[in-house]
């Protein structure tokens, strides 16, 4: 049975949102970045690095403007010597802890054999 246009327009439309933001999300780390920040008020460049192994300051940086730009975290900037940055998430984001959250304890239920093999060593 054919959906009503309506229907069919509204899914399309969804599905158009969902691959947007996913551009974003779907990158690597950006879950993560925001994972940590929801942990916290506010947290400074470095601080951030080192809660993420692996990550290098290049890509740090890259996904943190990404997610400014998204209007996901917020940046300050302190008119200090040396210059003090710090990001928090924005309340937009906010909305994404339960989501995020909920998607870790997804991967933890439905770890894949090999990821099990790791955790067992």
């Amino acid at each position: 049975m054919k959906q009503p246009k309506r229907v069919e327009e509204q899914q399309t439309q969804e599905g158009c949102e969902i691959a947007n933001i996913w551009e974003v999300l779907g990158r690597r780390w950006s879950l993560l970045i925001l994972k940590n920040l929801c942990n916290k008020e506010a947290i400074r460049f470095n601080e951030l690095k080192r809660s993420l192994s692996g990550i290098s300051s290049t890509v740090l940086s890259d996904r943190l403007l990404e997610l400014e730009r998204e209007g996901l975290i917020s940046k300050k900037i302190y008119p200090e010597i040396p210059p003090k940055v710090e990001y928090s998430i924005t309340p937009q984001a906010k909305e994404l802890e339960t989501i995020i959250k909920e998607l870790g304890k997804w991967a933890n239920h439905w770890k894949s054999p090999q990821q099990l093999q790791k955790t067992k060593l």
